[in-house]
């Protein structure tokens, strides 16, 4: 059997049947999830003319050109994309079998933050410069290799068919390869990204099959921890602030609660259709802070409107129907559960993200994703991306 029909579920070649095949026309058309692809890409798109409204204006932040973050935008955008390609013709299982290597490696690039090459961004000791205007934020990064590291622990036994489901002591291999890089990002302090990496680990675990208890425990541990951190004054005074600002909106209008207000007075002013794209009187005024990143969201409330705010939402939630079914469709334990995974990073982190500039979440500084500037994150959730379509394209016709 010759062709693109003979393209083969178990893998490609003995485990890749080479790019000409996977990406032929009838196999491309047939397997990747196009409703994914495209929405992801709208949302990327959206952001680059959210960013650009956001800081045309900008001199002291643009270098004197309006294009500035437009341009690196959509060069993310490409990176990204390119990465999500990279990442399916490499395949999911063969990425399976790189976990420890890249779980190392992103390990050793958190604990470099902590080194004098890191550098303080907003309060949060979590980036890394490289030069030439560029820097990296590694903990984008540990979302994926946590994900894989957790499914390749908790599936392996069960995909091989000596277990109906993860036991105990698999259980807890995987939950202290998790603990480890989660309490180095907590040393930065980063207490956002350690907020999606524990929804993570418990969306993970509830695809795996592991028993109720691990996860009602987990739940018990993490509001034990999170009294402990306030009690023993472990974050910093500007994140505690934040959640008081939360707590009582109210407080300090002009210091603590400002982006927050701000955040807010623009979105109410946008009303249903928005005062028009470059038109916003707070965007223009730059009385949001950090519009172009945590408060993007703002952007599409003033100019877009609610109908704008909502597309953006909508897309958002045609990408993790479509990760959600692709994680049902799975035949394998292992492509199930970093699914799932994804599912959980990208609902929580855009459910923060967008709840932050309404008053109903905390300011955490998380960026909305696809939307945000920001190459780290941008790479990060394209690779996401291109591990959902690697567990499509591997799956049977019929399924």
């Amino acid at each position: 059997m010759t062709g693109a029909n003979s393209f083969q579920v178990s893998g490609y070649g003995p485990e890749r049947a080479g790019w000409t095949r996977l990406f032929a026309r009838d196999a491309l058309s047939r397997r990747l999830d196009w409703p994914i692809l495209l929405a992801a890409l709208a949302l990327s798109l959206m952001g680059a003319i959210l960013v650009f409204s956001a800081t045309r204006n900008r001199t002291e932040i643009n270098q004197g050109d309006p294009y500035f973050f437009l341009v690196r935008h959509l060069l993310n955008t490409g990176i990204g994309f390119a990465l999500m390609i990279g990442t399916v013709w490499l395949g999911h299982r063969t990425l399976r079998t790189a976990v420890p290597l890249l779980y190392g490696a992103s390990v050793f690039l958190v604990l470099m933050v902590l080194t004098p090459l890191g550098t303080t961004v907003n309060g949060a000791h979590s980036w890394i410069v490289l030069g030439a205007g560029f820097s990296l934020q590694p903990s984008e990064f540990v979302k994926v290799t946590i994900i894989l590291g957790m499914a390749m622990l908790l599936a392996a036994r069960v995909d091989a068919g000596d277990k109906p489901y993860p036991d105990h002591r698999t259980v807890l291999q995987a939950l202290g390869l998790a603990v480890v890089p989660m309490l180095i990002v907590m040393l930065m302090p980063d207490l956002g990204s350690v907020m999606v990496m524990a929804v993570i680990v418990l969306g993970v675990l509830l695809a795996s099959g592991a028993s109720n208890r691990w996860v009602f425990g987990l739940l018990g541990a993490g509001t034990l921890g999170a009294i402990a951190v306030w009690q023993l004054h472990i974050l910093d005074d500007y994140q505690i602030n934040r959640f008081a600002a939360f707590a009582n909106p109210e407080l300090d209008p002009a210091g603590v609660g400002y982006n927050t207000n701000q955040a807010r007075i623009a979105i109410g002013s946008g009303g249903l259709t928005g005062s028009g794209l470059f038109q916003g009187s707070q965007t223009t005024g730059q009385f949001v802070p950090e519009q172009q990143t945590d408060f993007v969201f703002t952007v599409a409330g003033e100019e877009l409107g609610f109908l704008g705010g909502g597309l953006i939402i909508l897309l958002t939630g045609v990408v993790l129907w479509r990760a959600c079914r692709i994680a049902l469709d799975s035949t394998e334990l292992y492509g199930t559960v970093v699914a799932a995974g994804i599912v959980a990073w990208f609902a929580f982190q855009a459910f923060e993200n967008i709840g932050m500039t309404l008053g109903i979440m905390p300011v955490t500084g998380l960026p909305l994703p696809f939307v945000s500037y920001g190459g780290s994150s941008m790479f990060a959730v394209w690779v996401a991306v291109g591990l959902l379509q690697s567990i499509r394209v591997q799956r049977p016709l019929s399924a």
